[in-house]
């Protein structure tokens, strides 16, 4: 054998030896990411179980909710609130949803419940007084969990906040307008301020409202089906899986066969393996995951 042969045979047995070595790191590495995924998917139907617990104590001790909702354009609000589920929420006497006109409040003989910010800034502040005798007003009737102010410098509002809140009793919502409310407000009177996102609106009235429904559509009895609003996107921190209707063949779009196996285990684990899919896919975010 000469020494160009066992050169060759050399750098064949090497090049061999390492495809192996990398071979076997990434079936480790497989692995390894497997048991993780595995002890991730145990954790999240655990969390979902708790949820279920949570919520079924909830409807046994659970009062009725109130929410105020202070404003200057009551009449903004009037129609969503009396419509669709909040509205049979309300009829079934699991939630009561009150509008207070901050007009109502002041002393100004205009009714002017705003004025020229000091320092000389641009725009219009809502004023202390009619604020706080407002609060006031309504604390002197009942207790309140939180007393909250929709800003754009809050917390962002999301799933996990609107689980929390639909598990208390009273709340108060401040809306703001103009420029935005004296700061010794939020100081003094305001205990939660929340975001709808990283943007402004020309006042607080459709971020309360959309709080208002995310909450309340929580509340035990409000959608008949208490698994559906359990099963909605980010609870549990992921999202929904795809749903599907009738009929099962639409100009050749066709339902998932396991949809219609009638398999309820098996439908079970497809909408989880589904939803797990999904949310890598668009909402890596919500696993930790980049």
């Amino acid at each position: 054998m000469n020494l160009l042969h066992i050169y060759t045979k050399d750098c064949c047995f090497s090049t061999i030896n390492k495809e192996f070595k990398a071979k076997t790191q990434e079936k480790q590495e497989n692995n390894s990411k497997s048991i993780r995924k595995s002890k991730n998917n145990r954790r999240r139907k655990r969390k979902t179980i708790k949820h279920l617990a949570l919520y079924t104590l909830f409807i046994i001790f659970a009062d009725v909710m109130r929410i105020d909702i202070i404003t200057v354009l009551p009449e903004m609000l009037e129609g969503f609130f009396n419509e669709s589920i909040l509205a049979r929420a309300q009829k079934k006497g699991l939630a009561e949803i009150h509008l207070h006109n901050l007009r109502d409040y002041t002393l100004d003989k205009w009714k002017r419940v705003d004025d020229y910010p000091y320092g000389g800034s641009a725009g219009m502040v809502m004023q202390c007084e009619p604020i706080d005798r407002c609060i006031a007003a309504l604390k002197a009737e009942r207790e309140y969990d939180d007393v909250i102010y929709v800003s754009p410098d809050g917390e962002t509002f999301n799933q996990k906040i609107a689980n929390e809140m639909s598990m208390q009793g009273n709340l108060i919502i401040l809306c703001g307008h103009y420029k935005g409310i004296d700061q010794r407000v939020r100081d003094h009177l305001i205990t939660r301020e929340i975001s709808v996102g990283d943007y402004v609106l020309t006042g607080g009235e459709l971020a309360a409202a959309i709080i208002s429904d995310a909450v309340i559509r929580l509340v035990p009895g409000v959608i008949s089906d208490e698994q559906s609003a359990l099963s909605d996107c980010f609870q549990d921190d992921i999202l929904a899986a795809p749903i599907y209707t009738r009929p099962a063949d639409y100009k050749g779009w066709k339902v998932p066969e396991i949809l219609l196996s009638g398999n309820e285990a098996k439908v079970r684990q497809w909408e989880f393996d589904q939803a797990m899919e999904r949310t890598r896919r668009l909402r890596p975010d919500l696993l930790g995951e980049k």
